[in-house]
């Protein structure tokens, strides 16, 4: 856990939101996935290795009111908390953990994950994440989780990652979880390169 936080505060201590790969000034697949899940403006959201994304800023302005951010460094945070001024950064719920090791204090309509599960390559850690991921979400909830696609990238912020189609995402996720959607994102880097993303829609079983 200790090396993986250090890897983390590291690429945000040196490192601006807009200059990692993964940045998007408009997170439009993971916002278009959020409408289908037909949630209520006051449920609880959990957005998972969200650091310094800003998909909380679009959240906050399409009303939701009840955001939480996870991330394992806590330099990512600061940055959204800057970017968003204190007024706003107030109204978000901001967790510094490992997911893998997250033991929540209440439970959440929807977990969202775009940064996270595809840099775990252990088998160990994608049992802890999902052994987390069901300690956090209600019965009832949704996941969307989105990973490097099969024909994504094979290393990122110079780590291995692990790949994933819909099926073999799915796969790993047991029959209490019901498939309602997947999709496919070419997302394009600050510079130009493109990523290929496989996102997964899920309802946890009630």
């Amino acid at each position: 856990m200790a090396d993986t936080r250090h890897h983390w505060e590291q690429v945000y201590e040196t490192k601006s939101a807009d200059a990692v790969s993964w940045y998007q000034t408009h997170p439009d697949t993971s916002l278009t996935f959020i409408a289908a899940s037909q949630l209520p403006l006051d449920a609880p959201l959990l957005d998972v290795g969200g650091g310094a994304s800003t998909l909380v800023d679009h959240l906050l302005e399409l009303g939701y009111t009840d955001v939480s951010v996870l991330d394992i460094a806590s330099h990512a945070l600061s940055q959204s908390q800057a970017r968003l001024g204190a007024a706003k950064a107030q109204r978000v719920h901001w967790l510094v953990d490992d997911v893998t090791r997250f033991a929540p204090s209440r439970h959440y309509a929807l977990w969202h994950d775009r940064a996270v599960f595809h840099f775990l390559t252990d088998d160990a850690l994608k049992a802890a994440y999902l052994a987390a991921l069901r300690r956090s979400l209600a019965l009832g909830g949704s996941v969307i989780m989105a990973t490097f696609a099969a024909d994504g990238p094979t290393r990122c912020s110079g780590l291995d990652v692990a790949r994933y189609d819909a099926d073999s995402l799915y796969a790993l996720f047991g029959d209490d979880f019901e498939r309602l959607a997947d999709g496919r994102d070419m997302h394009v880097t600050p510079w130009g390169s493109d990523q290929a993303f496989t996102y997964l829609h899920l309802r946890r079983r009630s």
